[in-house]
């Protein structure tokens, strides 16, 4: 009798578990639907108009009886916001998207960046990658919860937001400072990873974000006398600008590990052939510097708080010497940068007292906070789920050298992680390019990772 009731207790368990698996093919397949209808919702930022995409996605939860709020921070700017109940014994978990998109040059892309075409087997479109696909696997993610009346332990909560192409005070800030009690989460999923496709067409690297450096923009400022050109001048404004400017495009500030890149070089290492893991086990050796400052730019960003000079501006006739002239320095600092020391560090190496340091005016608003965890159960499902999915790959921690809005959450105490869907090198380069795309089976592949770690981390086992 015992037996048999261990025999039942067993099938009933496999009948739960078995009814609370998507039909993935069909969940697929509606994300790319709902993702194509989002791209056709133009949210191109300035103006942003993300009120007309939020609208779409309540009417689309609504119709699985699912409530949302839009919160609107300005006429027009508009953030949605939903949540699945849990039973309370963990905290929350944050899906987040952005809904707005950077402007296109319509005249250079090869498709229309607002039809969301299909063709040999790549969806294009103004946000299909950033960040209208994370919309949309978010979504399908959501909705199958919903449907399939999964247990949680936590409350799922989306967030489709406003803002966050370089006006956070419309999205995140607002909601952050007018509706934390709407979105405050322990873990959240946002943009941010570098799933890379190799060029044999596989997934070897799936890089998750713990944690980013933090715009820090700078301006330097050049003062002098102005005058006739036909008169050099010792004091020559632009000259001076000039010079200062060449001294702080080729330093090289020190490079300085954190657990992030620590642990994203040391596996690099493990998976790499022996002449390139050379160089990520030897960090600190000058031949490995000069190597990623001339090759690889982007490992050469991670390891530093690095600057790159934007835009210089100076004069406005031939023939006359200005009386001042300026740049602007594009600084993506670490997390823990003391940004005093590191402008007082500029101010020596130039050595110019005509020339002036400070800090752009408004600055931009991200926070510098604690990178999260790599060893907690959100990592680590994120680790299985890769392991499922893409056995021949390996999850490794990368410093985001962009921003992104986890930033203002990891400021609040939220472990928040950006991943993404696979794109190869092709893919990558388009974000904020012509001709953006991605794929639709990587795309299919995403939502089914999303769903594995989601129902890992929140649902009821």
């Amino acid at each position: 009798m015992r037996k048999t009731v261990v025999i039942l207790f067993v099938l009933a368990i496999s009948l739960v578990a078995t009814a609370q698996q998507p039909d993935m093919q069909a969940a697929k397949a509606e994300g790319v639907q709902i993702l194509q209808s989002l791209v056709r919702i133009d949210t191109s930022n300035p103006p942003g108009n993300e009120i007309k995409a939020a609208q779409y996605v309540k009417e689309l939860l609504a119709k699985d009886g699912i409530e949302a709020e839009i919160f609107e921070s300005a006429p027009g700017r508009a953030t949605l916001v939903a949540r699945l109940k849990g039973n309370g014994t963990k905290k929350p978990l944050l899906l987040l998207g952005h809904l707005d998109v950077v402007g296109v040059e319509r005249d250079k892309w090869t498709a229309d960046p607002f039809a969301a075409e299909i063709k040999d087997g790549f969806l294009y479109g103004r946000g299909s990658s950033d960040d209208k696909g994370m919309d949309a696997a978010n979504l399908v993610v959501f909705l199958q919860l919903k449907r399939l009346k999964v247990p949680l332990d936590r409350d799922v909560i989306l967030m489709a937001e406003a803002g966050e192409e370089g006006t956070t005070q419309y999205g995140i800030d607002y909601m952050v400072a007018n509706h934390w009690d709407k979105i405050a989460s322990e873990y959240a999923l946002n943009e941010g990873g570098d799933f890379a496709i190799g060029a044999d067409g596989k997934l070897r690297v799936v890089g998750v974000s713990p944690t980013e450096k933090i715009p820090r923009g700078l301006k330097v400022v050049a003062r002098g006398t102005s005058g006739h050109g036909s008169m050099p001048r010792l004091d020559d404004a632009v000259t001076h600008l000039a010079v200062a400017v060449g001294k702080i495009g080729n330093w090289q500030p020190p490079m300085r590990l954190n657990d992030t890149t620590r642990t994203f070089f040391a596996r690099l290492a493990k998976i790499s052939p022996p002449e390139q893991a050379w160089y990520y086990t030897h960090l600190d050796d000058p031949k490995t510097q000069q190597e990623f400052r001339e090759k690889e730019i982007a490992f050469n960003s991670m390891l530093r708080t690095s600057i790159a000079p934007t835009i210089i501006k100076g004069g406005f006739r031939e023939n006359v010497i200005p009386a001042d002239a300026e740049a602007t320095l594009d600084i993506r600092a670490l997390p823990d940068e003391n940004m005093p020391e590191f402008i007082a560090t500029l101010k020596q190496l130039v050595n110019d007292p005509a020339v002036e340091i400070v800090p752009l005016s408004g600055g931009q608003a991200r926070p510098a906070a604690t990178p999260s965890s790599l060893d907690n159960e959100m990592f680590h499902a994120l680790e299985k789920a890769q392991q499922k999915l893409w056995p021949e790959a390996v999850t490794l921690p990368i410093m985001q050298t962009g921003a992104t809005d986890s930033a203002q959450l990891r400021a609040k105490g939220v472990q928040a992680y950006g991943i993404g869907i696979p794109e190869s090198d092709v893919e990558r380069k388009r974000v904020h390019g012509n001709d953006e795309r991605i794929s639709v089976e990587q795309f299919g592949k995403f939502v089914e990772y999303l769903w594995m770690v989601t129902t890992d981390i929140a649902a009821h086992k």
